[in-house]
Protein backbone atom coordinates (compact mmCIF):
# COMPACT_ATOMS: atom_id res chain seq x y z
CA UNK A 1 0.00 0.00 0.00
CA UNK A 2 2.75 2.59 0.94
CA UNK A 3 5.00 1.55 -2.25
CA UNK A 4 1.53 2.11 -4.77
CA UNK A 5 0.16 5.22 -2.61
CA UNK A 6 3.32 7.52 -2.44
CA UNK A 7 5.58 6.12 -4.79
CA UNK A 8 3.68 5.24 -7.75
CA UNK A 9 4.91 1.94 -7.77
CA UNK A 10 2.85 -1.28 -9.15
CA UNK A 11 2.75 -3.82 -6.70
CA UNK A 12 0.85 -6.91 -6.15
CA UNK A 13 0.72 -8.51 -3.05
CA UNK A 14 0.66 -12.25 -2.68
CA UNK A 15 -1.98 -13.73 0.24
CA UNK A 16 -3.13 -17.31 1.59
CA UNK A 17 -6.89 -17.45 0.52
CA UNK A 18 -7.75 -18.23 4.62
CA UNK A 19 -7.02 -14.01 4.72
CA UNK A 20 -9.07 -13.15 2.28
CA UNK A 21 -11.94 -11.32 4.02
CA UNK A 22 -8.95 -9.13 6.46
CA UNK A 23 -7.16 -7.99 2.94
CA UNK A 24 -10.15 -6.58 2.01
CA UNK A 25 -10.93 -5.06 5.11
CA UNK A 26 -7.81 -3.56 5.13
CA UNK A 27 -6.86 -1.87 1.99
CA UNK A 28 -10.38 -0.60 2.11
CA UNK A 29 -9.91 0.99 5.63
CA UNK A 30 -6.58 1.95 4.42
CA UNK A 31 -8.38 3.99 1.33
CA UNK A 32 -7.07 1.72 -1.28
CA UNK A 33 -10.04 -0.55 -2.30
CA UNK A 34 -8.14 -1.23 -5.62
CA UNK A 35 -5.22 -2.68 -4.14
CA UNK A 36 -4.00 -5.33 -6.35
CA UNK A 37 -3.42 -8.84 -5.00
CA UNK A 38 -3.84 -11.96 -5.60
CA UNK A 39 -4.25 -15.68 -3.07
CA UNK A 40 -2.64 -18.44 -2.98
CA UNK A 41 -3.94 -21.97 -0.63
CA UNK A 42 -3.57 -22.40 2.53
CA UNK A 43 -1.02 -23.35 4.26
CA UNK A 44 2.22 -22.22 3.09
CA UNK A 45 3.83 -23.75 6.33
CA UNK A 46 5.32 -27.17 5.97
CA UNK A 47 5.33 -27.21 2.29
CA UNK A 48 8.36 -28.32 0.28
CA UNK A 49 9.77 -25.62 -2.15
CA UNK A 50 8.06 -28.10 -5.29
CA UNK A 51 4.27 -27.79 -3.83
CA UNK A 52 5.11 -24.00 -2.80
CA UNK A 53 5.91 -23.63 -6.63
CA UNK A 54 2.17 -25.55 -7.37
CA UNK A 55 0.55 -22.74 -5.79
CA UNK A 56 2.56 -20.08 -7.86
CA UNK A 57 1.75 -22.11 -11.06
CA UNK A 58 -2.01 -22.77 -10.65
CA UNK A 59 -4.93 -20.97 -9.95
CA UNK A 60 -5.76 -18.46 -7.72
CA UNK A 61 -8.23 -20.19 -5.37
CA UNK A 62 -10.39 -16.83 -4.67
CA UNK A 63 -10.32 -15.96 -8.74
CA UNK A 64 -9.66 -18.83 -10.37
CA UNK A 65 -7.53 -17.15 -12.35
CA UNK A 66 -4.08 -18.55 -12.70
CA UNK A 67 -1.70 -16.81 -10.31
CA UNK A 68 1.27 -15.88 -12.45
CA UNK A 69 -1.03 -14.24 -14.88
CA UNK A 70 -2.67 -12.05 -12.60
CA UNK A 71 0.51 -11.01 -11.16
CA UNK A 72 1.84 -10.07 -14.38
CA UNK A 73 -0.92 -8.06 -15.41
CA UNK A 74 -0.83 -6.39 -11.74
CA UNK A 75 2.64 -5.09 -12.03
CA UNK A 76 2.08 -4.05 -15.40
CA UNK A 77 -0.95 -2.27 -15.45
CA UNK A 78 -0.97 1.36 -14.69
CA UNK A 79 -0.61 2.74 -11.77
CA UNK A 80 -3.12 5.78 -10.77
CA UNK A 81 -0.65 8.55 -9.06
CA UNK A 82 -2.53 9.07 -5.58
CA UNK A 83 -4.45 6.24 -5.33
CA UNK A 84 -5.25 6.21 -1.69
CA UNK A 85 -8.43 7.93 -1.08
CA UNK A 86 -10.76 8.09 1.78
CA UNK A 87 -13.83 5.49 1.85
CA UNK A 88 -16.94 7.05 3.76
CA UNK A 89 -17.73 4.74 6.76
CA UNK A 90 -20.81 5.22 8.45
CA UNK A 91 -19.72 4.78 12.53
CA UNK A 92 -22.79 6.32 13.55
CA UNK A 93 -24.98 4.01 16.00
CA UNK A 94 -28.20 5.07 17.78
CA UNK A 95 -27.56 6.10 21.47
CA UNK A 96 -30.27 4.13 22.61
CA UNK A 97 -31.89 0.83 21.12
CA UNK A 98 -35.88 1.16 20.84
CA UNK A 99 -37.34 -1.11 23.62
CA UNK A 100 -38.09 -4.56 23.81
CA UNK A 101 -38.62 -7.49 25.68
CA UNK A 102 -35.36 -8.43 27.49
CA UNK A 103 -35.25 -11.61 25.55
CA UNK A 104 -34.90 -9.92 22.44
CA UNK A 105 -32.63 -6.83 23.38
CA UNK A 106 -30.26 -10.38 24.31
CA UNK A 107 -30.70 -11.79 21.39
CA UNK A 108 -30.20 -8.49 19.12
CA UNK A 109 -26.91 -7.89 21.25
CA UNK A 110 -25.87 -11.11 20.48
CA UNK A 111 -26.59 -11.63 16.80
CA UNK A 112 -24.69 -8.17 16.53
CA UNK A 113 -21.39 -9.40 18.21
CA UNK A 114 -21.59 -7.18 20.91
CA UNK A 115 -21.10 -9.76 23.46
CA UNK A 116 -18.63 -12.31 24.25
CA UNK A 117 -21.62 -15.13 23.48
CA UNK A 118 -22.25 -15.27 27.25
CA UNK A 119 -25.61 -13.59 28.74
CA UNK A 120 -24.54 -9.85 29.58
CA UNK A 121 -26.73 -7.18 31.96
CA UNK A 122 -28.47 -5.07 29.33
CA UNK A 123 -27.26 -1.41 29.71
CA UNK A 124 -29.87 0.74 30.19
CA UNK A 125 -29.57 4.47 30.93
CA UNK A 126 -30.60 3.87 34.67
CA UNK A 127 -27.67 1.40 35.11
CA UNK A 128 -24.62 3.18 32.82
CA UNK A 129 -25.74 6.24 35.28
CA UNK A 130 -25.27 4.63 37.85
CA UNK A 131 -22.01 3.49 36.11
CA UNK A 132 -21.45 7.04 35.31
CA UNK A 133 -21.91 8.24 38.73
CA UNK A 134 -18.53 6.32 40.14
CA UNK A 135 -16.01 8.67 38.07
CA UNK A 136 -16.17 12.53 38.10
CA UNK A 137 -14.99 12.43 34.03
CA UNK A 138 -18.03 13.38 32.03
CA UNK A 139 -19.95 11.35 30.16
CA UNK A 140 -18.65 12.66 26.64
CA UNK A 141 -14.94 12.79 27.44
CA UNK A 142 -12.70 10.92 25.23
CA UNK A 143 -11.34 7.84 27.03
CA UNK A 144 -8.80 6.94 24.25
CA UNK A 145 -8.44 5.24 20.53
CA UNK A 146 -8.32 1.56 20.20
CA UNK A 147 -7.65 -0.85 17.07
CA UNK A 148 -7.86 -4.77 16.59
CA UNK A 149 -4.28 -4.29 14.51
CA UNK A 150 -1.76 -1.78 13.97
CA UNK A 151 -2.91 -1.84 10.47
CA UNK A 152 -6.27 -0.44 10.81
CA UNK A 153 -8.28 2.15 11.45
CA UNK A 154 -8.49 3.75 15.36
CA UNK A 155 -11.71 4.20 16.85
CA UNK A 156 -12.44 7.02 19.32
CA UNK A 157 -14.67 6.18 22.22
CA UNK A 158 -15.99 8.25 25.55
CA UNK A 159 -16.49 7.51 29.34
CA UNK A 160 -20.02 6.61 28.17
CA UNK A 161 -19.21 4.04 25.99
CA UNK A 162 -16.79 2.65 28.57
CA UNK A 163 -19.97 2.70 31.20
CA UNK A 164 -22.17 0.75 28.42
CA UNK A 165 -19.60 -1.91 28.29
CA UNK A 166 -18.91 -1.93 32.14
CA UNK A 167 -22.44 -2.50 33.02
CA UNK A 168 -22.93 -5.34 30.01
CA UNK A 169 -19.74 -6.91 32.11
CA UNK A 170 -21.82 -7.03 35.38
CA UNK A 171 -19.14 -4.55 37.01
CA UNK A 172 -20.67 -2.97 39.99
CA UNK A 173 -20.11 0.94 39.78
CA UNK A 174 -17.28 0.87 42.25
CA UNK A 175 -14.94 -0.85 40.00
CA UNK A 176 -15.77 2.04 37.18
CA UNK A 177 -12.07 4.00 37.80
CA UNK A 178 -10.25 0.67 37.01
CA UNK A 179 -12.22 -0.50 34.34
CA UNK A 180 -11.30 3.26 32.69
CA UNK A 181 -7.88 3.22 33.33
CA UNK A 182 -7.92 -0.32 31.18
CA UNK A 183 -9.91 1.73 28.61
CA UNK A 184 -7.00 4.42 29.25
CA UNK A 185 -4.21 2.15 28.08
CA UNK A 186 -4.94 1.80 24.42
CA UNK A 187 -4.22 -1.65 24.57
CA UNK A 188 -6.99 -3.73 22.90
CA UNK A 189 -8.00 -7.17 25.01
CA UNK A 190 -9.19 -8.26 21.75
CA UNK A 191 -5.88 -7.98 19.38
CA UNK A 192 -6.12 -9.96 15.71
CA UNK A 193 -3.06 -12.22 15.40
CA UNK A 194 -3.32 -15.73 14.38
CA UNK A 195 -1.61 -16.92 17.30
CA UNK A 196 -4.36 -16.92 19.38
CA UNK A 197 -3.11 -14.21 22.25
CA UNK A 198 -4.89 -12.90 24.93
CA UNK A 199 -4.37 -10.40 27.35
CA UNK A 200 -3.25 -10.02 31.35
CA UNK A 201 -4.56 -7.08 33.78
CA UNK A 202 -2.54 -6.72 37.17
CA UNK A 203 -4.03 -4.22 40.13
CA UNK A 204 -2.01 -2.52 42.55
CA UNK A 205 -2.60 0.00 45.37
CA UNK A 206 -5.32 0.59 47.47
CA UNK A 207 -7.70 -0.03 45.02
CA UNK A 208 -7.75 -3.33 45.72
CA UNK A 209 -8.95 -3.50 49.06
CA UNK A 210 -11.46 -0.99 48.38
CA UNK A 211 -13.53 -3.30 45.49
CA UNK A 212 -12.88 -6.47 47.50
CA UNK A 213 -10.46 -7.90 44.79
CA UNK A 214 -8.57 -11.13 45.24
CA UNK A 215 -4.60 -11.34 45.59
CA UNK A 216 -4.23 -14.90 47.57
CA UNK A 217 -6.29 -18.09 47.45
CA UNK A 218 -7.76 -18.78 43.52
CA UNK A 219 -6.96 -15.15 42.75
CA UNK A 220 -6.37 -16.14 39.18
CA UNK A 221 -9.45 -18.11 38.95
CA UNK A 222 -13.66 -17.79 38.82
CA UNK A 223 -14.13 -17.28 42.47
CA UNK A 224 -13.98 -13.07 42.85
CA UNK A 225 -16.70 -10.71 41.24
CA UNK A 226 -14.38 -7.73 41.08
CA UNK A 227 -11.41 -10.00 39.32
CA UNK A 228 -14.15 -11.53 36.66
CA UNK A 229 -16.45 -8.30 35.48
CA UNK A 230 -13.12 -6.28 35.44
CA UNK A 231 -11.34 -8.37 33.39
CA UNK A 232 -14.73 -9.13 31.17
CA UNK A 233 -15.36 -5.45 30.88
CA UNK A 234 -12.04 -5.25 29.11
CA UNK A 235 -12.54 -7.44 26.72
CA UNK A 236 -16.08 -6.33 25.80
CA UNK A 237 -14.85 -2.79 25.53
CA UNK A 238 -11.69 -3.53 23.58
CA UNK A 239 -14.21 -5.73 20.61
CA UNK A 240 -16.99 -2.79 20.77
CA UNK A 241 -15.53 0.00 21.10
CA UNK A 242 -12.41 -1.08 18.52
CA UNK A 243 -14.69 -1.25 15.50
CA UNK A 244 -15.36 -5.50 16.48
CA UNK A 245 -13.95 -8.53 16.98
CA UNK A 246 -15.57 -11.18 14.39
CA UNK A 247 -13.79 -14.49 13.44
CA UNK A 248 -12.23 -14.64 10.03
CA UNK A 249 -12.57 -10.64 9.72
CA UNK A 250 -11.46 -8.49 12.57
CA UNK A 251 -9.94 -11.35 14.59
CA UNK A 252 -7.40 -13.93 13.00
CA UNK A 253 -6.72 -15.94 16.35
CA UNK A 254 -5.86 -19.46 14.34
CA UNK A 255 -7.66 -22.18 17.56
CA UNK A 256 -8.59 -18.74 19.69
CA UNK A 257 -7.79 -18.73 23.37
CA UNK A 258 -9.98 -19.00 26.88
CA UNK A 259 -8.33 -16.43 28.29
CA UNK A 260 -9.76 -13.67 26.73
CA UNK A 261 -12.83 -14.27 28.61
CA UNK A 262 -11.58 -12.36 31.54
CA UNK A 263 -8.39 -11.67 30.57
CA UNK A 264 -6.18 -13.21 33.13
CA UNK A 265 -7.47 -10.15 35.60
CA UNK A 266 -6.16 -10.30 39.49
CA UNK A 267 -4.61 -7.67 42.59
CA UNK A 268 -0.86 -8.36 43.05
CA UNK A 269 -0.21 -9.81 46.83
CA UNK A 270 1.41 -6.98 48.46
CA UNK A 271 1.03 -7.57 51.52
CA UNK A 272 2.54 -11.12 51.53
CA UNK A 273 5.14 -10.35 49.23
CA UNK A 274 8.82 -9.58 50.38
CA UNK A 275 9.41 -7.49 47.54
CA UNK A 276 8.10 -3.70 46.25
CA UNK A 277 4.66 -3.68 44.31
CA UNK A 278 4.93 -4.58 40.45
CA UNK A 279 3.47 -0.33 40.23
CA UNK A 280 6.26 0.82 42.29
CA UNK A 281 8.87 -0.45 39.62
CA UNK A 282 7.15 1.06 37.17
CA UNK A 283 7.19 5.13 38.84
CA UNK A 284 4.26 4.89 40.92
CA UNK A 285 4.15 5.38 44.59
CA UNK A 286 2.54 2.53 47.27
CA UNK A 287 -0.12 4.45 48.19
CA UNK A 288 -1.10 4.74 44.16
CA UNK A 289 -3.82 2.73 42.59
CA UNK A 290 -2.55 1.48 39.32
CA UNK A 291 -3.27 -1.15 36.92
CA UNK A 292 -1.00 -2.50 34.57
CA UNK A 293 -1.58 -4.49 31.00
CA UNK A 294 0.30 -7.49 29.50
CA UNK A 295 -0.53 -9.07 26.16
CA UNK A 296 0.88 -11.88 24.31
CA UNK A 297 -0.54 -14.30 26.24
CA UNK A 298 -0.29 -17.76 24.39
CA UNK A 299 1.47 -20.32 26.82
CA UNK A 300 2.51 -21.02 30.24
CA UNK A 301 4.97 -23.21 32.24
CA UNK A 302 4.69 -24.15 36.13
CA UNK A 303 6.41 -25.76 38.61
CA UNK A 304 5.78 -26.10 42.50
CA UNK A 305 8.63 -25.30 45.03
CA UNK A 306 12.20 -24.71 44.68
CA UNK A 307 13.89 -27.51 44.78
CA UNK A 308 17.50 -27.38 46.98
CA UNK A 309 19.87 -29.39 44.38
CA UNK A 310 18.03 -28.77 40.94
CA UNK A 311 15.91 -25.54 40.83
CA UNK A 312 17.99 -24.19 38.59
CA UNK A 313 17.49 -26.55 35.83
CA UNK A 314 13.87 -27.00 36.90
CA UNK A 315 13.88 -23.19 35.90
CA UNK A 316 15.74 -23.19 32.68
CA UNK A 317 13.66 -26.01 31.13
CA UNK A 318 10.47 -23.97 32.13
CA UNK A 319 12.24 -20.82 30.37
CA UNK A 320 13.01 -23.64 27.45
CA UNK A 321 9.08 -24.33 27.40
CA UNK A 322 7.82 -20.50 26.09
CA UNK A 323 9.04 -19.41 22.26
CA UNK A 324 11.77 -17.70 21.66
CA UNK A 325 9.17 -14.66 20.88
CA UNK A 326 8.39 -14.31 24.26
CA UNK A 327 8.28 -12.15 26.72
CA UNK A 328 8.83 -13.89 30.26
CA UNK A 329 6.14 -12.91 33.39
CA UNK A 330 6.99 -14.83 36.39
CA UNK A 331 3.46 -15.24 38.51
CA UNK A 332 4.69 -16.25 42.07
CA UNK A 333 3.30 -17.79 45.17
CA UNK A 334 4.63 -15.68 48.09
CA UNK A 335 5.95 -18.57 49.40
CA UNK A 336 8.28 -19.69 46.25
CA UNK A 337 9.02 -15.57 46.70
CA UNK A 338 10.44 -16.36 49.97
CA UNK A 339 11.95 -19.55 48.61
CA UNK A 340 14.11 -17.63 45.81
CA UNK A 341 15.54 -15.21 48.59
CA UNK A 342 16.01 -18.36 50.56
CA UNK A 343 17.71 -20.26 47.96
CA UNK A 344 19.20 -18.21 45.98
CA UNK A 345 19.70 -14.54 47.75
CA UNK A 346 16.98 -12.75 45.22
CA UNK A 347 15.97 -10.25 47.86
CA UNK A 348 14.89 -7.92 45.01
CA UNK A 349 13.00 -8.89 41.85
CA UNK A 350 15.80 -7.07 39.50
CA UNK A 351 18.17 -9.87 40.99
CA UNK A 352 15.44 -12.27 40.24
CA UNK A 353 14.76 -10.76 36.87
CA UNK A 354 19.14 -10.87 36.42
CA UNK A 355 19.31 -14.20 36.96
CA UNK A 356 16.52 -15.18 34.64
CA UNK A 357 18.44 -13.27 31.97
CA UNK A 358 21.57 -14.55 32.55
CA UNK A 359 20.07 -18.34 32.21
CA UNK A 360 17.69 -18.04 29.43
CA UNK A 361 20.16 -19.26 26.92
CA UNK A 362 19.75 -21.43 23.54
CA UNK A 363 21.94 -22.02 20.57
CA UNK A 364 21.43 -18.76 17.87
CA UNK A 365 20.80 -21.37 15.14
CA UNK A 366 17.78 -22.66 17.40
CA UNK A 367 16.65 -19.18 18.23
CA UNK A 368 16.44 -18.06 14.78
CA UNK A 369 14.41 -21.21 13.48
CA UNK A 370 11.54 -20.02 15.66
CA UNK A 371 8.69 -19.33 13.07
CA UNK A 372 7.49 -16.29 15.19
CA UNK A 373 11.31 -14.60 15.66
CA UNK A 374 11.69 -15.42 11.85
CA UNK A 375 8.00 -12.97 11.21
CA UNK A 376 8.79 -10.50 14.08
CA UNK A 377 12.38 -10.35 14.58
CA UNK A 378 14.55 -11.28 11.72
CA UNK A 379 13.61 -8.28 9.80
CA UNK A 380 14.04 -6.05 12.69
CA UNK A 381 17.43 -7.59 13.05
CA UNK A 382 18.78 -7.31 9.35
CA UNK A 383 18.36 -3.88 9.82
CA UNK A 384 20.27 -3.35 12.91
CA UNK A 385 18.80 -3.10 15.18
CA UNK A 386 20.17 -4.47 18.51
CA UNK A 387 20.46 -6.58 20.25
CA UNK A 388 18.92 -9.04 17.39
CA UNK A 389 21.61 -7.81 15.13
CA UNK A 390 24.19 -8.77 16.96
CA UNK A 391 22.46 -11.98 17.73
CA UNK A 392 21.67 -13.28 13.94
CA UNK A 393 25.63 -12.28 13.40
CA UNK A 394 26.30 -14.89 15.84
CA UNK A 395 27.57 -18.75 15.37
CA UNK A 396 24.44 -21.35 14.86
CA UNK A 397 25.73 -22.88 17.91
CA UNK A 398 26.83 -19.82 19.76
CA UNK A 399 24.99 -18.96 22.99
CA UNK A 400 22.91 -15.90 23.15
CA UNK A 401 20.58 -14.04 25.53
CA UNK A 402 16.75 -14.94 24.19
CA UNK A 403 15.11 -12.42 26.11
CA UNK A 404 16.56 -8.75 26.97
CA UNK A 405 16.32 -7.67 30.82
CA UNK A 406 13.80 -4.92 30.47
CA UNK A 407 11.53 -7.93 29.27
CA UNK A 408 11.43 -10.30 31.97
CA UNK A 409 8.78 -9.35 34.57
CA UNK A 410 7.78 -10.59 38.23
CA UNK A 411 4.53 -10.01 39.96
CA UNK A 412 3.44 -11.86 43.03
CA UNK A 413 0.06 -13.38 43.74
CA UNK A 414 -1.38 -16.67 45.86
CA UNK A 415 -2.61 -17.62 49.29
CA UNK A 416 0.27 -19.14 50.42
CA UNK A 417 -0.66 -22.53 50.18
CA UNK A 418 1.11 -24.54 48.10
CA UNK A 419 4.97 -22.94 46.22
CA UNK A 420 2.93 -22.73 42.98
CA UNK A 421 4.78 -20.62 40.44
CA UNK A 422 4.48 -20.31 36.80
CA UNK A 423 5.44 -18.51 33.62
CA UNK A 424 3.81 -16.66 31.54
CA UNK A 425 3.94 -15.57 27.59
CA UNK A 426 2.84 -12.27 28.35
CA UNK A 427 4.18 -8.78 27.42
CA UNK A 428 3.84 -5.43 29.47
CA UNK A 429 2.57 -3.10 27.66
CA UNK A 430 1.98 -0.03 30.49
CA UNK A 431 0.73 1.28 34.11
CA UNK A 432 -2.14 3.48 34.12
CA UNK A 433 -3.13 5.45 37.35
CA UNK A 434 -7.00 4.20 38.64
CA UNK A 435 -6.83 7.35 40.41
CA UNK A 436 -7.18 9.68 37.61
CA UNK A 437 -9.74 7.97 36.83
CA UNK A 438 -12.05 7.98 40.30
Amino acid sequence: MTLESQYNLPVVAIHTNAFRAVVESVTRTGGMPDARYVFVPMPVMGKSAQQLRGYVEGKDPVSGRPVLQEIIEGLTGEVTPGIRRAIPFDRSTPRLLEPDTEDNLQRLFLDNDWTDKLPIILPTEERVAAMLAATSHKPGEVVGHMRPTNHREAWEYTVEKVAVNAVMAGARPQYFPVILALAASEVSARASTSSSAAAMVVVNGPIRREIGMNWGIGAMGPYNHANATIGRAYGLLSQNLQGGSVPGFTYLGSVGNNYAYNSITFAENEEDSPWEPFHVQHGFKPTDSAVSVFSGLRATTFVLGLREKHWQDHARYMLRGLSGHSNPTLLVDPLTARQFIDRAGFDTKEKLIQWVYENAQMPAGVYWDYQLVQNYLYARAAFGEEPYASMLKAAPDELIHVYRPQDIHVVVVGGDTNGYWRIMDASYHKTVSVDAWR
